[in-house]
């Protein structure tokens, strides 16, 4: 599928930034995941996050098997940015915008593999680690799960990360195969 079309189809949406990028890109840390460890309550506890998205090496070798990824943003304002469960439920309108994109992409026989803004909460509760995903065709893992730094591809293709305490930019990675 040519680019062109993906951007036809996603222009459609709220979108506040993008760029195709090589997969090569993209850099992978064990320090974000020391972060998650120490700074988030959904580490051990989800299908999207550490330790069940599997080991850095593991997570990097399966996005590489993608050669271009599609980053994209998409913004939501806030009352009180430091709010964090106001802030967090403002992701599902971004959430929904990738989950339409990665439909799209898979009804057009476009290979790809989906990461999103934070740990998954299609469910009110997880299932991990008794029971396998329930909703595994509409879990992303977050992007931070998988060791990726995002600032520097955010820098280098002229994107924004802050817009102000008001507004909230959320993150997607669709890694594509077929483009």
């Amino acid at each position: 599928m040519k680019f062109e079309i993906i951007e036809d189809y996603i222009t459609q949406f709220p979108i506040y930034q993008y760029a195709l990028l090589d997969t090569r890109e993209l850099e992978f840390t064990d320090k974000v995941r020391t972060i998650c460890k120490k700074e988030c309550s959904r580490y051990g506890s989800s299908w999207s996050c550490p330790p069940a998205v599997g080991t850095i090496e593991k997570c990097r070798e399966t996005c590489l098997k993608y050669p271009k990824v599609l980053l994209f943003s998409s913004i939501a304002e806030v009352v009180d940015y430091s709010d964090l469960e106001r802030t967090l439920k403002s992701k599902q309108e971004h959430e929904n915008i990738t989950r339409k994109i990665e439909k799209f992409l898979r009804l057009n026989a476009v290979s790809c593999y989906t990461l999103s803004t934070d740990s998954c909460s299609v469910c009110e509760k997880c299932s991990y680690p008794k029971k396998a995903c329930i909703h595994p065709e509409i879990m992303h893992p977050c992007i931070e799960s998988h060791g990726i730094v995002l600032t520097n591809t955010i820098e280098k293709y002229h994107m924004d990360y802050f817009l102000g305490e008001n507004m909230v930019i959320w993150f997607s990675l669709i890694f594509l195969e077929d483009v």
